[in-house]
This record gives structure tokens, sequence and C-alpha cells, in this order.
């Protein structure tokens, strides 16, 4: 447990040497060039952008923030149970997993008209939308992982007769749990996209909306505040996730042999 707070502390810390370094090479760039306000803000306006609107700010942050916890945990639950199904179920794969690559191969900005359509301009579009960009690295992490089982411990489960489902609940489950993890490392680091391009095609709440209204009152600063709030909202959803991760993953490591 120690270990893993020191290495999320140092992973914070990281993350801060390396915020405080891009604010500092923003703030040379601004004043070496000095381009107008509405193009390229400098970090003293974007600041002074947040300070004003802190609570307007929050809230819709807060707002896509719920979009993207939801949208993995949801994606978690599909792309879990996909991978299970397809491992249990031999001719499940000729169906599912056809299915499962073709999810990918549509743009997102393509399917996210239509869920807006369908699901109406609240939390369940982007919520759909978020789940949709997360299921695929899950689901294709996780049953990679359940395929790469060691193959005499599976010799082994056949030798004394075990079924099919307790072979993989006992065996190829918790040989998969690392490669989960790393599938849910990258469904952290993605689940922002889901959660704001749904909100750029059709919201009334959330970051994405607010950065469309004031793109379109060429308020350059409040755009950056917004992506700011986005980089953050990220970053915590990622040490989250990382934290779960790593004490599942240590949890399996500490199991008798």
């Amino acid at each position: 447990m120690r270990d893993t707070v020191n290495d999320i502390g140092g992973a914070v810390l990281r993350g801060a040497l390396w915020v405080a370094g891009l604010l500092v090479v923003w703030w040379v760039a601004h004043a070496t060039f000095a381009p107008p306000a509405f193009i390229f803000p400098g970090p003293q306006a974007v600041f002074q952008a947040i300070a004003a609107q802190w609570g307007y700010l929050a809230h819709h942050a807060g707002i896509t923030f719920l979009e993207m916890v939801l949208g993995l945990i949801v994606g978690t639950v599909l792309g879990v149970a996909t991978a299970l199904t397809v491992t249990l179920f031999r001719p499940a794969r000729h169906l599912v997993l056809p299915l499962l690559v073709a999810s990918q191969a549509l743009p997102v900005f393509a399917i996210a008209p239509l869920l807006v359509i369908w699901l109406g301009f609240g939390l369940a579009s982007k919520i759909a939308m978020a789940t949709l960009i997360i299921y695929f690295p899950v689901a294709s992490a996780f049953y990679d992982g359940l395929r790469r089982t060691e193959p005499h411990l599976l010799d082994l489960a056949r030798l004394y007769g075990a079924s099919n489902v307790a072979t993989t609940l006992v065996l190829r489950v918790p040989a998969a749990l690392p490669a989960l993890a790393s599938g849910l490392r990258v469904a952290a680091a993605i689940a922002p996209i889901g959660a704001v391009v749904g909100e750029w095609v059709g919201a009334s709440a959330g970051l994405g909306f607010v950065m469309l209204q004031a793109n379109a009152r060429v308020q350059t600063a409040l755009v950056f505040a917004c992506l700011l709030f986005l980089a953050v909202a990220a970053l915590a959803l990622r040490l989250i996730v990382e934290f779960s991760t790593r004490r599942l993953v240590h949890w399996v490591d500490e199991l008798p042999a």
C-alpha cells in the first residue's frame, strides 16, 4: 500500500513539474511573440478568466467529469462482459469480434450526432459516446490477457477435469488482470474524448458546451481555461484508475501459491 501511494505521489509530483515547465514555456512564448489575445492568450489572461468564472467553470467541469466516470464504468463493464463471453463461448467470437472491430471503424464524429438524436441532449448521449470509445481498449486488452494464460496451467486444469467456466474464473481471469489494468489506463486517458465530442455535437452543459459558446464569442482565454479544467479532470481520472488498478494487481500478486 505504501509503495503504491509513493508511486502515485511521485507521478503527481512529476506531473506538477511538467505543468510548471509548460507554463514557463507558455509565458516566454507569449512574451516573446506577443500575439493578439484573441488568437493566443497569455497565462495571466487565462488565470484571470478562471478566477472571474470559477464557479461557472467548476460546475460544467463537474458535469464533464461525471460523464467521463460513468462512461468509464459502463464501458468497463461491457468490455469485461464481452471478453468473458467470447472466451467462454467460442461460437460467440465469430459474431462479437467483428462487431467489436466495427465499433471502432466508424469515426466518432459520425456517430455522435446519431447518439444525440436517439438519446437527447442530456447525460445519456455523452455517457454513450464515452462508453463507445472506452469499450474497445478494455475489451481487447482483457480478451488478449484471457487468451495468454500459461498453457501448462490450462493443461493442469484439464487434467483435474475442471470445466471451462471454472478454468476461466480461477486461472484465466486472475492471470488477465494486469492486461485489464493496462486497458483501463488507456481508457482513462481517452475518456475525455467521448464526453467532449458528445458535448460539441449537442449539449446544454459541460466543458465542451462552454468551449463552443466561448469560441463563438471569441473568448479565447475562456477556451484555454476549459482546456485546463479538462486536463485536470483527465489527470484526476487517470490517477484514480492508476491507484485502483495497482491495488488490484497487487492483490493478485499476494495470492498464495
